[in-house]
């Protein structure tokens, strides 16, 4: 920890730079007057943009979505975790302004992308959003401008992809720009750790290039902590969420393995985390979603079988996070035949949609694939998320319903997928036949109708 101290000082004493653009960049992020944009205005993109703006930072959003660009302007939020009101306030002050148009980087200092790094079908990289953001911005970058990617990605990324692209201007990194990679740490619907205190990592192309992304970085996050190189930077996003995931299956293998001796998994949990040393809790689930724990540890076991190693832990995890939400359709099945009722024919609410609590995201959902599953099965569903209006199930458009008693009566069984804070698990309790809860969400009500995952 001593060492991560000394390496966050390093930026506060950033040395003037013999080229006269690294000075000028240096004395502008000082004064906060640079120029500042992002790329993609996401969920990582929009409340990074914000802090900027919150900083003093004049910044201009990049996005190729339409909707996006206009809502932004309008000052109305799409993201749970912006409030409309902060970010009307940031529009109407002229602090920040978005845009569709990747010649906007011309006239920008800084320039943080935060475009998707999804998996192709085969689960390999699939940097197709990074490469077109780069290739874009490279007939506009000019001396003296900071590049920094936020983009989940494998290592060797910045260095071996994206250097190669800018440097092909006959601009120098480190001389006439400067290049950085920082991984994105955002919890969608964490209202305790944000942008603004969650400690920053940066890993720059060279050691001048990382202490002017730290001290970028520093007007505007609580704490950052400099690290010796790019890749080890990404390095670090993949140990973050490969933890989480390997830890995740533990609990779900858990699950099963107490499912299958009738034992209560939620308890066994709960007592284990009395242990001050040694344990950290983590809980079993209908399966992983989002765009960053399903995703993430497969980028480091391409790269490692790239490399000659064998990541069989990981991709174990992988397999068994991946079988939750068939272990979650057979037990909803499994409920309704001790009630001799048939999921065939069965009607099924599913009570939230998106892949977490108190969030709009779908992607990766396992709700999702438990609800195309269960109608696969021939059941007749619907669901229920305050967050998610609207949803596409087997090309079927399905819209939320609102929960009621009426509702929860007449549905044979009721499904909590994602424990939405929101939700009335009082109602639920009190109202639905049979729920079958995959997140524990009832923990508090112990009726003979509720049957736990």
């Amino acid at each position: 920890m001593e060492s991560l101290r000394e390496n966050a000082t390093l930026a506060s004493a950033l040395p003037a730079y013999p080229a006269q653009s690294g000075r000028e960049l240096q004395e502008k992020i000082r004064a906060r007057t640079a120029h500042a944009g992002v790329l993609g205005l996401g969920y990582v993109g929009l409340p990074l943009a914000l802090e900027m703006a919150r900083a003093g930072f004049q910044v201009t959003g990049i996005d190729l979505v339409r909707e996006k660009v206009d809502s932004i302007n309008a000052g109305i939020s799409y993201i749970p975790d912006v409030s409309g009101e902060r970010l009307g306030r940031t529009i109407a002050a002229n602090k920040m302004r978005a845009t569709q148009s990747l010649a906007a980087a011309e006239n920008l200092d800084t320039l943080n992308i935060c475009v998707p790094t999804p998996l192709r079908k085969n689960k390999d990289p699939d940097l197709s959003y990074v490469i077109a953001a780069v290739e874009a911005i490279r007939n506009h970058i000019h001396p003296g401008q900071l590049i920094i990617l936020e983009s989940t990605t494998y290592p060797g990324t910045t260095r071996e992809v994206v250097l190669p692209v800018l440097e092909e201007t006959g601009l120098k990194v480190g001389r006439d720009f400067f290049l950085a990679y920082s991984p994105e740490r955002v919890d969608p619907g964490n209202q305790q750790y944000t942008t603004r205190n969650i400690p920053k990592v940066v890993g720059g192309a060279t050691p001048r290039c990382a202490k002017m992304a730290a001290l970028f970085y520093e007007q505007f996050v609580e704490t950052v902590l400099p690290v010796s190189s790019t890749d080890c930077a990404e390095m670090v996003k993949l140990l973050e969420n490969t933890f989480r995931s390997v830890n995740i299956a533990l609990a779900n293998e858990m699950a099963l393995t107490c499912h299958s001796l009738g034992i209560d998994v939620w308890e066994v949990i709960e007592a284990a985390k009395s242990k001050p040393f040694g344990f950290l809790p983590f809980y079993p689930g209908p399966g992983l979603g989002g765009h960053c724990i399903p995703v993430d540890p497969y980028y480091l076991t391409w790269k490692a079988k790239m490399n000659g190693a064998e990541p069989r832990l990981i991709e174990l995890a992988g397999r068994i996070n991946n079988q939750m939400p068939s272990f979650a359709v057979r037990g909803i099945g499994d409920a309704l035949n001790e009630r001799r009722k048939c999921l065939k024919g069965a009607k099924i609410l599913g009570v939230g949609a998106a892949y977490k609590r108190d969030t709009n995201d779908v992607r990766e959902s396992p709700a999702v694939s438990i609800l195309e599953a269960l109608r696969e099965k021939g059941a007749s569903i619907c669901y229920s998320d305050p967050f998610v209006p609207m949803l596409t199930i087997k090309g079927q458009m399905l819209k939320s319903q609102v929960l009621s008693t009426e509702l929860l009566q007449s549905m044979d069984c009721v499904a909590v997928l994602t424990d939405h804070s929101v939700l009335d698990y009082a109602l639920i309790a009190a109202s639905a036949p049979l729920i079958f809860d995959t997140r524990n969400a009832l923990k508090d009500f112990p009726k003979a109708n509720v049957v736990r995952l």
